[in-house]
């Protein structure tokens, strides 16, 4: 029988319980490609009949995680960014996402003056997870019809978050229906 949403939510639940930390991430991770090879799953979150854009599948009450399924009918290069005091897993489920991460070389958290460094790119093909821990900065590319499911700490609308401008070189909070500046 086919992995489920409904066992993904309960078994993550359960790991991050157990282990809160970046142990944790890495078990829901696991699950994360476990549940990729539910062809009805990926279907259904992700396939031709699902709404274009980015939809909330599942909030966790209890541990705060959120399970999005991202259906991207054009293609899109983001500029470096992090999740802020939250974590972010992307789970590959339709064409692919070239993945790339950086380190900040100034030393600085927060806004303002920035530099950064390529540290790692790869690409996740179907089936494939990678775990941004917290307040790591990443950057994502894919192609027109790229769908991805993603999974979150808690909703990222109400977590202060950075994204930066390389040509500037500054780190500037990304801006969301509900948090400001």
């Amino acid at each position: 029988m086919a992995y489920t949403l409904e066992e993904f939510v309960r078994d993550t639940r359960v790991a991050l319980k157990q282990e809160p930390g970046p142990a944790g991430r890495e078990k829901v991770r696991a699950l994360l490609e476990k549940l990729l090879t539910n062809k009805a799953f990926v279907e259904e979150a992700v396939g031709a009949d699902a709404p274009k854009g980015r939809r909330h599948l599942h909030e966790d009450a209890e541990q705060g995680f959120v399970v999005l399924a991202h259906v991207n009918d054009k293609a899109h290069k983001s500029p470096p960014h992090d999740h802020g005091a939250s974590w972010a897993i992307y789970g590959q489920a339709v064409q692919y996402t070239d993945m790339s991460e950086w380190r900040r070389l100034d030393g600085g958290q927060g806004e303002g003056a920035a530099r950064l460094e390529q540290t790692r790119a790869y690409r996740l093909d179907p089936g494939k997870a990678g775990v941004y821990d917290v307040g790591a900065i990443h950057a994502i590319d894919y192609p027109d019809n790229s769908c991805f499911v993603q999974v979150t700490g808690r909703d990222l609308d109400h977590v202060r978050r950075l994204r930066f401008d390389m040509k500037a070189g500054k780190a500037v909070v990304i801006e969301s229906a509900t948090v400001g500046a």
